[in-house]
């Protein structure tokens, strides 16, 4: 079972920060997830927001200021994640909208990070159709909150790798249809023991947490 560090170690230093991807690795992660919005020069950073209001000191829309201005406030572009990560661990890229979807792609393609490393996932399904139209074998996992089989239905068709549920959606019965299926589960965002002992008891393939030494 995979180890997946939320927006990096988010239970211990400032969530999507390269900081907090180094403390992910130092806890041992075997793959870290970040979200991802464009800069008004179309560069993709890592935020979780479409503002930047909640994690920095300034207000306004990330797309309101450039890449290098999005750095001084501490908002790292995703080539800076791959340089620091390095390939010592997996990175699940969530894209948060359509429109970074072919910035990500052709950052990934002229980048020396492992390909086969990378995992991209969406709520955005438009967005996850179109990294599928333009790359056939990049991973690829599905995003819910609410629908499980409408996402196994959506994953087949894309083939996708895998299928990112809510972990409230889970059931015995539910994980074995999906692994069934051919797709691995990695749900989120289990943070407390009791939940991550339940999840556990699924035999899911990895889970997201804010507290990866809690795995």
């Amino acid at each position: 079972m995979l180890k997946i560090g939320h927006r990096g170690a988010k239970g211990h230093s400032p969530e999507n920060t390269l900081a907090s991807f180094e403390k992910a690795i130092a806890l041992g992660v075997d793959m870290i997830e970040l979200d991802l919005w464009l800069s008004s020069d179309k560069i993709p950073m890592v935020i979780h927001d479409e503002t930047i209001d909640r994690t920095t000191s300034k207000m306004g829309l990330v797309t309101d200021y450039n890449a290098k201005e999005l750095q001084h406030l501490g908002i790292p572009t995703l080539r800076d994640v791959f340089e620091l990560v390095d390939n010592r661990c997996e990175i699940n890229v969530e894209i948060k909208t359509f429109s970074a979807t072919q910035a990500v792609l052709n950052l990934i393609a002229k980048n020396t990070f492992n390909q086969s490393k990378i995992l991209i996932s969406s709520f955005d399904w438009n967005a996850l159709q179109e990294v599928r139209f333009h790359d056939e074998d990049i991973r690829i996992g599905v995003l819910t909150e609410t629908d499980l089989d409408l996402a196994m239905a959506f994953a087949k068709f894309i083939k996708a790798e895998a299928i990112h549920p809510y972990y409230h959606l889970l059931t015995a019965e539910n994980v074995e249809k999906i692994k069934e299926k051919g797709f691995k589960v990695f749900p989120w965002t289990i943070n407390e023991p009791e939940d991550i002992t339940f999840v556990k008891s699924l035999e899911v393939d990895g889970i997201i947490t804010d507290f990866p030494e809690r795995l």
